[in-house]
This record gives structure tokens, sequence and C-alpha cells, in this order.
């Protein structure tokens, strides 16, 4: 099967080393199509159906968080952002707009790799639906709401981000460093209890619901299907 990517990139230098090396790692199973310009990668996004989309944020005419925002609303394609823009507020906003991950410069090309074939995997292997359920929460992870019994929950964008991987992960555990990792990324210099306290707050936002959400002992925490 060939994989159809689209990479939005205005450096074409980048350009040239990811599709490349994706060419001659993949063996040819990726056909990678290029822009290099905001509205070229609008366009290619609407028009066509690619299995994954490579998105900088820093483009001419039209920035990457403006398409992924256009494109959420028609399309579950999975897209990684790989920009330069690594503070906490960029990232947490890349998720609330429902990128599936963000991937800083500068960046290894092995690890890129390792992402797009594992979100490949995933997204190809089942069904994604734009409304997540657990229990009596729901989320719709690209209008960034939340629902506890059909009622709507405030979450501050932490919390938000925090609950959507825990509903992702159903009934695992999810460690508080796998946590830090996705949402202030690797180099996060603070400790675990920052993750502690945000689970509080969540706990507070979701009420009723708190209760679907537990502590796993010194592993992290898990979000089960019902509260009993």
């Amino acid at each position: 099967m060939i994989f159809k990517l689209l990479l939005v990139e205005d450096d074409p230098e980048i350009r040239e080393i990811i599709t490349d090396y994706f060419i001659v790692k993949s063996d040819g199973l990726f056909d990678i199509n290029n822009a290099e310009t905001g509205i070229d990668g609008q366009l290619n996004c609407m028009n066509n159906e690619y299995d994954l989309v490579l998105l900088d944020v820093m483009l001419p005419e039209v920035d990457g968080f403006t398409i992924c925002r256009e494109l959420r609303k028609t399309s579950d394609v999975p897209i990684i952002f790989i920009t330069a823009r690594h503070s906490e507020n960029d990232r947490l906003y890349g998720y609330q707009l429902g990128c599936d991950d963000y991937v800083t410069k500068p960046f290894s090309l092995a690890e890129l790799y390792a992402k797009v074939t594992a979100l490949l995997r995933r997204s190809k292997g089942m069904v994604r639906k734009g409304i997540m359920n657990a229990g009596c929460i729901k989320l719709d992870p690209y209008r960034c709401t939340a629902y506890v019994n059909e009622d709507e929950v405030i979450l501050a964008p932490i919390e938000f981000a925090i609950l959507k991987i825990l509903m992702e992960n159903s009934g695992k555990v999810v460690s508080r460093d796998s946590l830090i990792i996705r949402i202030w990324g690797c180099d996060f210099d603070g400790n675990d209890r920052v993750v502690d306290n945000h689970v509080k707050k969540l706990r507070n936002a979701l009420g009723s619901a708190s209760a679907q959400i537990k502590t796993v002992f010194k592993k992290g925490y898990k979000l089960e299907v019902d509260n009993e």
C-alpha cells in the first residue's frame, strides 16, 4: 500500500531532506507531495486526500495553525506540526486545534519517521470518530469542547489536553512522564507534581464524572469507562 503524505514547509532544504529520507527509508511506500506556502498547502489539503500531513507553522501567506483549524472542520487526517516555535502555549494551541503531534526544530529524522509510521498504523487500523466517549464524559477534539451528561464543561487548555490523552488511552494507565512529554515537551524542567495539580483541576471541573479518573499508585492515571 502506498501512503500519500503532504509536506507543507517553506524551507527548500528541509523539504528535500525529509522527502529524500522518507522515500528511501520507506522503500517507496511513501508518496510525498510538497507545498512551500500556506496558500498552496491549504489548497492541497482541501483538494486532495492525504493519509498524513506534515505542517510547518510559520509559513508565507497563511500560517500552519490556520490550515490545521480549517482542515479539522472537514477531515480527521493525522497532522504533525514541524516548527521552530517551542513555547508551551504554542504546543497547547496546536493540540487544541487538533494536531496529533508537535515536533520542534531541530529534530531527528529517524524520530519523525517513527512518529509518522506510528500515526499511520493507528489511523489506518481503525476508524476515527469525531466525538470521543467514555462513560458520561464526551469530548469533541476538533471543536475543543467537553461534556458531562450532555452539559458542557469549561476546561483550561492544559486540562483539556490531559483529558484528551486519557480518553485516547481509555482503560490504560498513562504515566506522568508520558503526560509531561506530550504536553510540555522533552525539555520541561519541572517535576511531575505539576501533572497532579492539573489533574486535580480537571477532576474539579468534571464534577460528578471526576471519579472516572483513577490514580494508579506510583504509575500515573487511568480513565475508566464508568465511575463504579
